[in-house]
């Protein structure tokens, strides 16, 4: 499996393209602001044929392209139905506006085509099988994506696309519309911490870590080890 990752150019946000194998279909995941180019060249270096994009959650820095990247492309974008209010208007989870954070400068468009995620299902798109756990708390439709890692350059069963739910060290925010603490601590304890010590986290942020590791030294995550029945 070929998985890989660039920043976008504005909130450090991660934008990952995951394959089968070069040369195959893609998924691609959060596209945020200014990270056409870049797109374009992994597309091209790795001869792929975008058949999807998936959004962790609704918030603009991981949203802001996916309309020019569907539109060019003819493919739908994929979001937990709790979030596609912020696809029609970004500034409901953002608590200003669009041209108050941007001073005017960034034209915004909602997609066309989008399709709605549930909870538990597994898709199979390009090839790959992905399984969706919706985790709210830093949005209501905040989700996490779960592949097989087996034939990655990872050395794990399971690789977990963690948007904002999860980082190294930390986790997402959740004093923006539609966070919730206690929904995130829940989220967590529920769909994170039964995940296995070795599975992959490729955060909406940030570098790479593992559920292990998270573990061990988040504090957010041994909180709840300290204190398993904390959540709603």
């Amino acid at each position: 499996m070929l998985v890989t990752g660039f920043e976008a150019q504005a909130f450090g946000t991660n934008c990952y393209v995951v394959a089968t194998a070069p040369g195959e279909q893609c998924l691609i995941v959060d596209p945020g602001i200014g990270v056409l180019d870049r797109l374009d060249e992994v597309i091209a270096e790795h001869r792929l044929f975008p058949a999807a994009v998936l959004l962790t959650h609704g918030h603009l820095d991981h949203s802001f392209s996916v309309a020019p990247v569907c539109g060019a492309r003819g493919v739908p974008a994929y979001v937990h139905p709790a979030d596609t209010e912020m696809l029609a208007d970004p500034a409901k989870g953002l608590g200003m506006g669009i041209d108050q954070l941007f001073g005017g400068r960034l034209t915004y468009s909602e997609p066309d085509d989008v399709a709605l995620l549930t909870d538990g299902e597994t898709m199979v798109l390009a090839g790959l099988e992905v399984t969706v756990d919706h985790a709210p708390g830093h949005t209501g439709g905040s989700v996490l994506f779960r592949l097989p890692g087996a034939g990655s350059s990872f050395d794990a069963d399971q690789v977990c696309l963690s948007g904002d739910v999860l980082f190294a060290g930390s986790i997402g925010r959740t004093d923006l519309p539609g966070g919730s603490t206690p929904t995130m601590m829940t989220s967590l304890r529920d769909k994170i911490l039964p995940l296995a010590d070795d599975t992959v986290v490729l955060p909406g942020h940030g570098p790479a870590t593992t559920v292990g590791r998270e573990r061990a030294t988040n504090p957010y995550l041994r909180e709840l080890v300290a204190a398993p029945g904390r959540g709603l």
